[in-house]
């Protein structure tokens, strides 16, 4: 039996500069243009499944998956664009 639990962050780290038009379609999530060539995802999502669709959208994007982060709610309200 697994344990409810509330949304998580999560910071997502993929190949390439995507569009900001991209964001409502990836849940919503900031993005962010990182200096090395990169796009940094930010935000919450409810439980797994919710992962693993944002994976599958990306994969299904064609994008290069760099990291996954869980990030703890202290971190995430530092993130740049969300609610802190």
């Amino acid at each position: 039996m697994q344990e409810e639990r509330g949304p998580m962050w999560y910071e997502i780290r993929v190949k390439g500069h995507l569009h900001q038009r991209w964001s409502a379609w990836l849940y919503d999530f900031s993005l962010r243009h990182e200096a090395d060539g990169t796009t940094t995802l930010t935000g919450d999502l409810a439980d797994d499944a919710a992962v693993y669709g944002l994976l599958s959208k990306l994969r299904d994007m064609g994008l290069t998956l760099l990291s996954v982060k869980v990030l703890d709610e202290a971190t995430a309200a530092q993130e740049p664009g969300m609610p802190g």
